[in-house]
């Protein structure tokens, strides 16, 4: 790159977790930056489960270089034992991380698309030497376009939530049903919330975590005053067996593993049904407009009211569309990380630490990071995304060592983000082994540091 497109900003975008603590170590490094956040606040998808508690404690979700500019603003930290909501996450952290970083912060900057200046996809001359253009839309329609030496997307997956369709396309009837559906786990303390679900019958589709929320959240429902008829309908596209739930009081991650027992009462104790082997092919209307779903294999399932959809999620890549990205074909993640991600091998604690290396794109300086780089695999460390932007941040400012010496320092148990269904549980002692197992310390480059096989 010309010594002139160094001299520009190196562009974030989202102003989440993984992208202010992006713009922390770029500060840090002394690296001129652009933040740029679709919203009018800080972790604006982060507010929009506010209602949803982390598995993770506070202690694990502070960037340490996060930490280090807060400090001298007078920001208290956290009680690090403690698990915050989504709202007390964006509120107590992310904001006032926001305002540390200043006019470096754009609100109201939707990023419609990013390529190398005059050059599309196609062209090779000179590419890397070109600075990236970004275009971007404010919320009252204005285009806009600025330069960059590097582009780091942290913009998540929130907003591109998967569908029904176990094909991964929408089902038949699923866009003409959006009435009745939702890909979020509701806030059921909402009153207009509530009474969507209050006494009525809703199927949850999914089987992670999520989806036990939802489980968990409609069965209080039904133990309340007026809750007599509110009945959930879990429909699994495979069957239950004995990892269904989690693992339970063995779970290395007390907060899951109450998750999961929450979930699991609410089927024992009545309030819900588990449907399993069903594989969502169509939505059907009956007389009254609730519906109807129907399996591939021809199976009819009784009407519902309500439908919650927690399939997962998958990255937008749209607005990419120019650049030139090594995604794995299944995953939608970068070539060199998909085989330590994937889901069919790896749970949250056994997933091989990783950097700028692992990273990377045929199209030099940008980066996918956070739940963005994970692409359709829930298996993301809440502290995985700080040491990715640690490493690329080093890397961006010629520190190679440091960008190559990637350290994920984890409790014993590793760290999940999601959702929890808890207040503070009791610490739990961990058990010898199991998938979430982690080291202490894991580094990249150290030989054997970690199998890459499965559990």
């Amino acid at each position: 790159m010309s010594e002139t497109a160094t001299e520009l900003p190196v562009v974030v975008i989202g102003a989440g977790p993984a992208g202010l603590a992006a713009a922390s170590h770029l500060r840090e490094r002394g690296l001129d930056f652009l933040v740029l956040e679709a919203g009018p606040h800080a972790g604006t998808a982060t507010r929009e489960w506010s209602h949803v508690r982390l598995f993770s404690t506070w202690g694990e979700v502070v960037d340490p270089a996060a930490e280090k500019l807060l400090a001298p603003t007078g920001w208290v930290t956290p009680d690090p034992a403690t698990y915050p909501t989504g709202g007390d996450w964006a509120a107590f952290y992310l904001q006032p991380l926001a305002d540390a970083l200043g006019d470096r912060v754009h609100y109201g900057a939707r990023v419609t698309g990013v390529s190398r200046a005059g050059r599309d996809r196609i062209v090779d001359a000179d590419r890397d030497a070109q600075p990236f253009v970004v275009h971007t839309e404010t919320g009252d329609g204005r285009e806009e376009r600025l330069f960059a030496r590097a582009v780091i997307d942290a913009s998540g997956t929130w907003s591109t939530p998967s569908p029904a369709g176990a094909s991964g396309l929408t089902a038949l009837g699923e866009k003409a049903a959006a009435d009745r559906i939702t890909y979020r786990v509701p806030d059921l303390t909402d009153p207009a919330v509530r009474a969507r679900y209050v006494g009525r019958r809703t199927a949850v589709i999914g089987s992670g975590a999520s989806a036990f929320t939802a489980l968990a959240y409609l069965a209080d429902l039904a133990k309340t005053g007026d809750g007599a008829g509110t009945h959930a309908t879990w429909i699994l596209r495979r069957g239950i067996s004995g990892s269904t739930f989690g693992g339970g009081e063995a779970d290395q991650l007390p907060a899951r593993g109450a998750l999961g027992l929450a979930a699991k009462a609410a089927v024992d104790g009545g309030y819900a049904d588990a449907v399993t082997g069903f594989r969502t092919d169509a939505f059907e209307r009956d007389h009254d407009g609730r519906l109807i779903l129907i399996g591939e294999d021809g199976r009819r399932l009784d009407a519902v009211d309500e439908v919650i959809v927690l399939t997962g999620f998958r990255p937008d890549l749209t607005f990419l569309d120019e650049l030139r990205l090594g995604l794995d074909e299944r995953l939608q993640a970068p070539f060199a990380l998909a085989p330590l991600i994937d889901p069919n091998q790896h749970s949250c604690g056994t997933v091989y630490p990783h950097g700028q290396a692992e990273l990377s794109h045929p199209e030099k300086d940008l980066y996918l990071v956070g739940m963005k780089s994970y692409g359709r695999a829930p298996t993301f460390l809440a502290l995985t995304g700080y040491e990715q932007v640690r490493s690329i941040a080093a890397h961006i400012a010629g520190d190679h060592e440091a960008a190559e010496r990637v350290e994920l320092t984890l409790p014993e148990t590793g760290v999940c983000g999601g959702a929890g269904l808890f207040n503070q549980p009791e610490t739990a002692e961990p058990s010898d082994g199991g998938c979430c197992a982690a080291p202490a310390t894991l580094t990249i480059g150290a030989p054997a540091a970690v199998s890459s096989g499965g559990c």
